[in-house]
């Protein structure tokens, strides 16, 4: 670990193996604000007129990945995270934490591990309950990644109807949705949804993801997401552990733990693996034998 500056954001930390390396800010956050292989481009978005800002009672975007607590509500869910962290390092585990929130009586903390030899992200995402009563609420990673990036659902495996009647799982809509949207593509396998900045209209699902894993291509490069399925729990927006969001300046790919009562001075926590893998040549996965070409081995390899 080191201490940069990046993008006007003077304390900086940055982590890194020999091959990727993630930036972190302390000015404000927790957010990790740069990701990906070392030299190449940044698989997160940053906002160009938020990037190095701080204080203020107002949210900004900023970019990265954040935690925020579900479901969505303003202006509860949008507690400015515009103050600097504490930080701790042990030799191989930063954890972050921010002051707790003075609107909803929550504290977050990150726990970010790189990997010495692979290619691979913990993070355990924490929400501390300050009050002095308990509250019922979900943690809920966002990542937003950059212009140009595809978001890669699964769908859940086709089952004859003459061997099992019941539904799959939910996939859930919001009040702007558009399935015709042409960022979509509804494939029998695979759900996916391209960032297009030439469209600035908004769109969003959440599915119960029971696969517990997603993955975003960019140019030459995968992140894959893998994440947690609880079958005995409750998740917030009509059922849902995993979402897509996307607008003309990025795109984001959400997974969201099970909703939780926490007691006072009590947490949850919930966590993602993140795994890279950069490829010879940007492939076109625009249908599903494309993603079982491209980007299925690779979660074959990661998500066992």
């Amino acid at each position: 670990m080191e201490r940069i500056c990046f993008e006007g954001w003077s304390n900086c930390l940055r982590l890194f193996n020999s091959e990727i390396e993630l930036v972190i800010t302390t000015d404000v956050g927790p957010r990790i604000i740069r990701c990906g292989f070392k030299n190449k481009q940044n698989l997160f978005h940053i906002s160009d007129v938020e990037k190095g800002k701080t204080g203020g009672n107002q949210w900004h975007i900023y970019g990265g990945h954040r935690l925020w607590h579900s479901p969505e509500a303003a202006p509860r869910s949008y507690s400015p995270d515009n103050s600097s962290v504490e930080y701790n390092w042990n030799g191989k585990t930063l954890r972050l934490r921010q002051n707790t929130e003075t609107t909803t009586g929550i504290q977050k903390e990150m726990d970010i591990t790189l990997d010495s030899e692979i290619n691979h992200v913990k993070i355990v995402h924490r929400l501390i309950n300050s009050n002095l009563w308990a509250i019922e609420t979900s943690p809920w990673a966002i990542t937003a990644h950059a212009a140009g990036s595809t978001a890669i659902l699964p769908q859940e495996p086709y089952i004859d109807p003459a061997e099992d009647l019941l539904p799959a799982r939910p996939v859930v809509l919001w009040n702007y949705t558009h399935m015709n949207d042409k960022r979509w593509t509804w494939g029998n396998k695979y759900i996916l949804l391209k960032h297009d900045p030439s469209i600035p209209s908004e769109q969003k699902i959440g599915i119960l993801n029971k696969q517990g894993w997603s993955a975003c291509l960019l140019d030459d490069t995968i992140m894959i997401k893998r994440f947690g399925f609880d079958t005995d729990a409750v998740y917030p927006d009509y059922g849902s552990n995993n979402e897509v969001y996307v607008n003309e300046s990025l795109l984001e790919v959400e997974t969201l733990g099970p909703l939780s009562k926490i007691l006072p001075s009590e947490s949850v926590e919930h966590t993602e693996d993140w795994y890279f893998v950069t490829l010879d040549n940007r492939p076109d996965v625009e249908t599903d034998s494309a993603v079982d070409d491209h980007i299925l081995p690779f979660i074959s390899a990661f998500i066992r």
